[in-house]
């Protein structure tokens, strides 16, 4: 039987936890935690990102955090936290899975841009 999208998202919001856009906040302002925004280009451009968060589009995270890999992101250090988000939610929890899966051990679901910006969190424009 064949897997949904539905049942991908399930599976992934098991394994990363979701944290309030009020946890990443706080976690942002102690510089404990890489952020990974994983929305494309031109959605970076309309409204901005967490200040230093990287922006790495959904389609290019494997490359970009596999630990062996040539085009890994250095800032992507083994024993850090890692929090993903994106427009809804979606791609930041199914990225979250994938990041467990390369060997990242702290990683959370902030969800949604929209979230960290109505919890008063700061935007660097792009």
């Amino acid at each position: 039987m064949a897997t949904t999208v539905k049942q991908m998202l399930a599976d992934a919001e098991a394994v990363v936890p979701r944290i309030s856009a009020q946890e990443a906040v706080a976690l942002h302002a102690k510089g404990d935690a890489v952020f990974i925004d994983l929305r494309e280009p031109p959605e970076l451009t309309a409204s901005g990102k967490v200040p230093g968060a990287l922006a790495i589009p959904r389609g290019l995270l494997e490359f970009r955090a596999d630990p062996e890999g040539a085009s890994r992101d250095p800032s992507l250090a083994a024993g850090k936290t890692v929090i993903t988000y994106c427009a809804s939610g979606g791609r930041a929890a199914l990225a979250g899975r994938t990041l467990r899966e390369l060997g990242y051990g702290d990683v959370r679901n902030l969800g949604a841009f929209k979230d960290w910006v109505a919890a008063g969190g700061k935007v660097e424009p792009v």
